[in-house]
């Protein structure tokens, strides 16, 4: 044999693999620097906030769909916000607000979002538990006691890494309405219409809509679970410092956290206008315009989009209330917590942050305990999105002058154009409470 055969492949080849082996590795990388953006997006589709797509799209048809490309300019706005000051500071909201404002001011923010999201939780645990009843049969009760124990007690017992990695695999559940989407008989053309061109009527209900929208996509608990989440991950990370004490992992962590919270809340939009347009291709085409909770719309599709939808439908109720109701119950411990200055942390044990996991075990026990009153819940839903509206402007507005205040920011206060969609984040989510309190005398 000739001792000339080459035994490597040609340079060529050697540069493809290459490239191909960056590129996977560029890719895996970049999916493992997603976290409390994406985590954050995926947990604003929760049960409650599927029921207020359904029934936009059950009512108004595809005509409402622009609101997705208005609201996600300002959400991605107002969420990279909060994650950099989290970041920045090493605190969450409150962690901040405790330290620069009056004792007064933080005791009703933490307390309307202590109410707020525990309303929230036992909505979702209701939803999730009607979604279950519909997929198997059984007592919604039940389901109720236990999805409830099961999201509290895996936040209180989990390892924190693994914790996050669940939560991040829970995302995919949401790809369920595409799912519904790709089965229904969508109009293409009406459903860009739709979404590229608005369409406004000053009826009470469509302005009623708009509000749940807004309120819906942007909600306090939100703000408050990003920035910690943001905090927390500095504190685990031994190789990462708040930025206001190392100043040069500035540029690389705003980077991750605008590529975090971009995709998070595209995919958020995204996963929402599935929905509205699935409820306009079906319910509303047929007619099916008093839907009020998310399991309703499951079991309206049945009939007009098959089983498959109405079970794919159900099945996302359920995975996006396991994702929510983590996200809820963990905000409202964090604001507490670093409110009153107690250890806080998903990733500190029990022992460590006892009554940081006692407010997220109360707030989970209340949520699970409402469902067993007379308590209509889609009565304390709408109050509760009543509260999520009212306390979400004074919440963004503090947090738009805190951006700016140089005793807590120091070199890093928010500037140019995305200080700016902040603030028109924070004028049309006051715009939308104002709207709402026209239409109480409507």
């Amino acid at each position: 044999m000739s001792d000339n055969i080459e035994t490597n492949p040609p340079a060529s080849l050697q540069t493809n693999l290459a490239e191909q082996r960056l590129g996977t590795f560029r890719l895996k990388g970049f999916l493992k620097t997603l976290g409390p953006g994406l985590i954050t997006g995926a947990s604003d589709d929760d049960p409650s906030g599927i029921g207020t797509y359904s029934q936009a799209g059950a009512q108004l048809g595809y005509g409402i769909g622009w609101t997705m490309l208005l609201t996600f300019p300002l959400m991605a706005a107002i969420q990279e916000i909060s994650g950099r000051v989290g970041r920045v500071t090493g605190r969450g909201i409150a962690g901040n607000v405790c330290r620069h404002y009056s004792a007064t001011l933080l005791n009703i923010v933490v307390a309307l979002l202590f109410v707020a999201n525990t309303i929230n939780i036992a909505a979702d645990l209701g939803a999730m538990a009607d979604a279950s009843k519909l997929l198997v049969g059984g007592h919604a009760i039940l389901y109720v006691v236990f999805f409830g124990v099961i999201s509290v007690a895996a936040q209180i017992f989990f390892d924190y890494k693994r914790y996050v990695a669940v939560l991040k695999w829970l995302t995919l559940c949401l790809f369920a309405y595409v799912g519904a989407l790709a089965v229904a008989k969508v109009s293409w053309g009406e459903a860009l219409t739709g979404i590229l061109v608005p369409r406004m009527s000053w009826s009470a209900d469509y302005l009623t809509t708009i509000v749940a929208i807004l309120g819906t996509t942007i909600s306090p608990y939100l703000f408050f679970w990003q920035a910690s989440q943001e905090a927390e991950d500095e504190r685990v990370d031994p190789d990462k410092h708040p930025l206001i004490e190392a100043p040069l992992e500035a540029a690389k962590e705003f980077s991750r956290i605008r590529a975090d919270t971009i995709v998070g809340m595209a995919f958020s939009n995204l996963i929402a206008l599935s929905i509205i347009i699935t409820a306009a291709a079906t319910l509303h085409a047929t007619g099916k315009t008093d839907i009020q909770t998310s399991a309703q719309a499951a079991e309206a599709l049945k009939p007009v989009a098959g089983a498959f939808a109405e079970v794919i439908f159900a099945l996302g109720i359920v995975g996006t209330g396991l994702l929510a109701i983590p996200v809820l119950a963990g905000s409202t411990a964090y604001a507490v917590g670093e409110g009153r200055r107690w250890r806080v942390g998903l990733a500190r044990k029990p022992r460590e942050a006892a009554a940081f996991y006692g407010v997220l075990a109360l707030s989970g026990a209340i949520g699970i305990g409402l469902n067993f009153t007379p308590i209509n819940p889609i009565s304390a839903l709408y109050w509760s999105a009543v509260i999520n509206g009212v306390l979400a402007v004074p919440v963004m507005v503090l947090l738009m002058i805190m951006s700016r205040r140089r005793d807590v920011m120091e070199e890093f206060v928010i500037r140019g154009p995305l200080y700016w969609f902040g603030w028109a984040s924070t004028v049309a989510m006051a715009l939308s409470v104002v709207a709402m309190g026209v239409g109480f005398f409507m």
